[in-house]
């Protein structure tokens, strides 16, 4: 793993290694959308990570998919997050907020304004989620008007000048994961006949707008952007275009000279080696399911220029002081991915916690 272990520069950031944690949702913010209070506690405990991704953050009321998850649109949204990067850059890491959208994949039960979800056609995933009163049928979305596009694009744009002024180093667009984004790709979630529609350049035009607003607001090196090609995420599946598609929209985005690309990556190996011939900047390459042993294969072969660890980093906080020394891990508990306290969130035990408790 000699290579994971080399120092890298991605946008303004001078990383000490080429891991970086990667973005997951916690669902332990406040009710008002306000980050919750051992926030930064959490991200603080993984700085040596170099990079963090943070779970998910809506950029306004619509963009709300679950419960508890924090927002970055208002005063209190910031303040709260001023926190976090703070205890963050304190510790000596780097973070990056990831402005999620989640489009259809929402109940009005779990927004501010109890509104119908909104997406790019009125087709509903087809799936359940989770709700105070428990698990419900997520209703048929609210097709998107023209001039309901370029107001969600203001929020993104706006949603990434409040993470600045929250002290963050950057923001990653979800373009992934059945999201909203993901919506608009999609071929089997997106059936307009507008300019948003139809062909591959019109079903990408949406991330690409939004990409151009917000490098316009905070500029190309704190920008990232998250892909999934083939993830059939939230009902979404991106029909034969697909790759294609993820083809045309790595050209496009490249053109903005975005600080990374991050591909959640699940299997079409052609596809991934044309995105990096397309992609000059640093790639980050998460592989779904890899095992630890190979954590470094994608940068050994020049595929990756950052590897983003998930649920391993979730439940160690000194993941790379246990990676470096060959230690072992702690497992993660499942029970506590998503709401609660501090079990599971702040209390996994550090490596010298553990000898000081044998001590």
């Amino acid at each position: 793993m000699e290579k994971l272990w080399s120092k890298t520069k991605i946008g303004n950031m001078e990383l000490p290694h080429r891991l970086a944690m990667g973005p997951m949702t916690r669902s332990r913010a406040q009710e008002d959308g306000t980050s919750g209070e051992q926030a930064s506690l959490y991200y603080a405990q993984r700085a040596s990570m170099g990079l963090i991704i943070t779970e998910g953050v809506q950029p306004s009321d619509d963009g709300q998919g679950y419960l508890w998850t924090p927002g970055i649109y208002t005063e209190k949204h910031i303040e709260g997050w001023k926190k976090v990067t703070d205890a963050v850059h304190e510790a000596g890491g780097y973070i990056y907020i990831q402005l999620m959208h989640a489009g259809r994949m929402s109940h009005p039960d779990n927004t501010p304004h109890h509104r119908q979800p909104v997406a790019p056609s009125a087709i509903a995933p087809g799936v359940e989620m989770f709700t105070a009163t428990g698990m419900q049928d997520i209703p048929v979305p609210r097709e998107l008007r023209k001039e309901d596009i370029q107001t969600t694009i203001a929020d993104y744009r706006k949603a990434a000048a409040a993470a600045i002024a929250a002290g963050a180093d950057g923001v990653e667009i979800h373009g992934a994961n059945g999201y909203l984004i993901n919506q608009f790709i999609g071929e089997s979630s997106n059936t307009r006949t507008d300019e948003y529609g139809g062909s591959i350049e019109n079903r990408a035009r949406f991330a690409i707008e939004v990409a151009k607003a917000i490098v316009d607001e905070i500029g190309a090196e704190r920008t990232g952007f998250r892909i999934s090609p083939g993830t059939p995420l939230g009902g979404i599946q991106d029909g034969e275009q697909g790759p294609d598609l993820y083809r045309y929209l790595t050209q496009e985005l490249a053109k903005l000279n975005l600080a990374y690309l991050h591909i959640m990556h699940l299997g079409n190996e052609e596809l991934l080696q044309d995105i990096r011939s397309l992609w000059t900047n640093p790639l980050l390459v998460n592989r779904a399911g890899r095992a630890l042993e190979d954590l470094s294969v994608d940068i050994d072969s020049g595929l990756a220029d950052l590897v983003p660890v998930g649920v391993w980093s979730l439940a160690n906080p000194d993941l790379v002081e246990r990676l470096q020394k060959g230690a072992p891990l702690n497992e993660a508990d499942p029970a506590t991915f998503f709401g609660g306290g501090s079990k599971g969130y702040t209390d996994y035990p550090t490596l010298k916690e553990l000898e000081s408790q044998k001590g």
